[in-house]
């Protein structure tokens, strides 16, 4: 197992290693290094597994560095009757707050309630008792009008009701995938950047490796593998076309808009309902800005 500290002139040691030792072969490579890939090479690594992790871009480029940076345990599956998904999102984020902390912190959520508005304090307080529940700590706390307008003087009054205040996490994302990657190469796993799966090696209808492509040089190395694993994300269809013909996943995004704090002061986080659909929206500080 052939790793290095991330230096000038590792990835191109990484490279003619890469290429010297074709033919022997790993245990597991990754396509994708973001933090679906990261943790399996952390995984996998902790396992004493010979895994190699390639990205076709930077780590993180693609959905691990534009996401809305909240580590949530996803209230909204508890409405919708997914309470498996819920308890085990909030187990993650709670030993996520745990074991890095200052990169994985708890950050405060209110919502506002008007009168007639949906959710009303009631349901949305008891779908909160579980989410509490799953986490083995109590966060809620519903603030009557006058001491939410406290808490929010920024706030539209008409009709307001009060307000519940919850938590849940925020984190850098970029920043804790490159962490988890760290911690996979302490372990053992080797992770390159700009090195993308260019096809999958198959023999006898089995994948047995992949074909790597030097975004850079255009460089091809060939190597070979026990398991390939589609981390890829969005962009999974493309190697997955390679073995199937069925097609998965529609690409899409979330759309954020950042403007400067002084436009927008908020202390906590928001969650606030969409006038037209009712999808929910949240509003949050992130390094001076809203």
């Amino acid at each position: 197992m052939w790793q290095e500290p991330w230096q000038a002139g590792n990835r191109d040691r990484l490279l003619k290693h890469l290429a010297d030792h074709a033919e022997h072969p790993w245990d597991i490579v990754i396509a994708g290094g973001g933090i679906t890939g990261a943790g399996i090479a952390r995984e996998a690594a902790r396992r004493g597994l010979k895994v190699l992790l390639v990205d076709r871009q930077d780590f993180a480029w693609g959905t691990s560095s534009r996401s809305s940076k909240m580590v949530h345990g996803g209230l909204r599956y508890i409405a919708s009757g997914d309470i498996k998904t819920t308890m085990h999102s909030v187990a993650e984020r709670e030993r996520l707050m745990k074991e890095a902390p200052g990169l994985v912190d708890q950050m405060g959520y209110l919502m506002a309630h008007y009168k007639g508005g949906f959710p009303g304090p009631f349901v949305f307080n008891v779908l909160l008792r579980i989410y509490d529940f799953f986490a083995g700590k109590r966060y809620r706390k519903f603030h009557k009008r006058h001491d939410f307008e406290n808490l929010s003087p920024l706030i539209n009054e008409h009709d307001l009701l009060g307000g519940t205040q919850f938590a849940d996490a925020v984190t850098d994302d970029s920043r804790l995938v490159i962490r988890v990657l760290r911690e996979a190469q302490k372990d053992g796993a080797t992770a390159i950047n700009y090195m993308g799966v260019d096809s999958l090696i198959k023999e006898k209808g089995r994948v047995i490796g992949a074909q790597l492509k030097d975004a850079e040089t255009g460089q091809l190395i060939s190597v070979n593998a026990k398991v390939v694993i589609n981390a890829t994300g969005a962009w999974g269809d493309e190697l997955r076309g390679e073995v199937t013909t069925e097609r998965h996943i529609r690409p899409a995004r979330g759309s954020h808009i950042v403007v400067p704090s002084w436009r927008l002061p908020v202390a906590q986080a928001y969650t606030a309902m969409h006038p037209d659909d009712k999808r929910p929206i949240f509003i949050f500080p992130w390094e001076g800005r809203t």
